[in-house]
């Protein structure tokens, strides 16, 4: 059962590479800084690497033991955190949705803890508060920044193109270590709060199939964020990338799991709204995104629950009735939808 919780981690890593890989080097692919995809997986990669290896410690911590009672983190409590977020990230990296890490892994845990009667509400309420208020600010010190650049570009002073793309990569790369600092606790912090591994080694171990899912599975979610949700310069991609670093590197040093993804994109649509206005968020993708988000800590929690209720406490009644009703309402969803496509296409 070790052996499969070590398994489950490092499969964890790879999805959280391939998810934090647009949140990192979307906005540098996106604006033309690195032209090429491989390139800006491999920027991203290394960044990731390098800061869960000398930031990812706090983090840990909070995943590890300050969400439920560490004590309830048996292997098989583990396994079925990590399988239940690792089943929530897959399904959206293949759809090439940027989501949050740190919104399933929490779910997970979270899910956990309801089913036991033991969550940190505290501890828990003020993480899901973090994951509404630093996307907005995220929002708001891009929109503010794109209107002050806006005023300098109709003054026509021009900026040389070289040294925006280089600061642009820096940007991106200092983003990419942001994420390692905080996204890489969510395949450990589980391993690491158990006993199964000791910190240092959990992390290690989590940086390096971290940065192979960067690579193997980051194509698609990097297209997403930097090309389907809106167009941006160098001098606003980075304006994005540094917003979104600064503020997950200062919630790591606190840590706090936050959802870089949200901040990344949110500081994009920053940037949207100040060039096209409101009709930024009428786009499609960006509704799929809003969705998404709403929806997957919900999905890792109602699975790692039904988990427990069934396997542990051989509670089959309950894992039946949490199934239905999260079927009923998922097919219910699709029907309302198919249902308002068929009358606004007969309209």
């Amino acid at each position: 059962m070790v052996e499969l919780a070590i398994f489950l981690s490092c499969l964890f890593a790879l999805n959280i590479g391939g998810s934090g890989a647009a949140a990192a080097m979307g906005v540098s692919y996106g604006s033309g800084a690195v032209k090429k995809i491989s390139t800006a997986l491999i920027i991203c990669a290394v960044g990731i690497f390098l800061g869960a290896w000398i930031g990812g410690g706090e983090v840990v911590k909070t995943i590890g033991s300050g969400i439920i009672n560490s004590d309830l983190l048996s292997v098989e409590i583990v396994v079925i955190i990590l399988a239940s977020a690792t089943l929530s990230l897959f399904i959206a990296n293949i759809a090439g949705i940027p989501l949050s890490t740190s919104e399933v892994t929490v779910g997970a845990v979270v899910g956990i803890g309801v089913a036991y009667q033991s969550v940190f509400i505290g501890n828990l309420f003020s993480i899901v508060a973090l994951w509404i208020v630093i996307p907005f600010i995220a929002f708001l010190i891009t929109l503010l920044l794109q209107k002050t650049v806006n005023v300098f570009l109709n003054s026509n002073i021009g900026v040389n193109s070289v040294f925006l793309s280089v600061l642009l990569t820096l940007t991106g790369f200092f983003e990419a270590f942001s994420a390692g600092m905080n996204n890489v606790a969510n395949a450990v912090g589980p391993l690491v709060g158990a006993g199964i591994m000791p910190e240092g080694n959990g992390i290690l171990l989590g940086a390096l199939f971290v940065s192979l899912g960067v690579l193997l599975l980051g194509r698609n979610v990097l297209i997403t964020n930097g090309k389907r949700i809106t167009q941006f310069s160098k001098i606003e991609g980075i304006t994005i990338s540094a917003t979104g670093a600064i503020l997950v590197i200062i919630a790591s040093i606190f840590g706090i799991p936050v959802p870089m993804t949200q901040i990344t994109t949110s500081s994009i649509l920053g940037i949207g709204f100040a060039n096209e206005g409101k009709g930024v968020f009428r786009k499609d993708i960006v509704k799929r995104l809003l969705k998404i988000w709403i929806v997957s800590p919900l999905i890792s929690l109602i699975i790692s629950y039904s988990i427990v209720q069934a396997f542990i406490f051989s509670n089959w009644y309950s894992f039946i009735v949490v199934i239905i009703v999260f079927v009923t309402t998922i097919v219910g969803i699709s029907l309302s939808t198919s249902i308002k496509k068929f009358f606004t296409t007969k309209a």
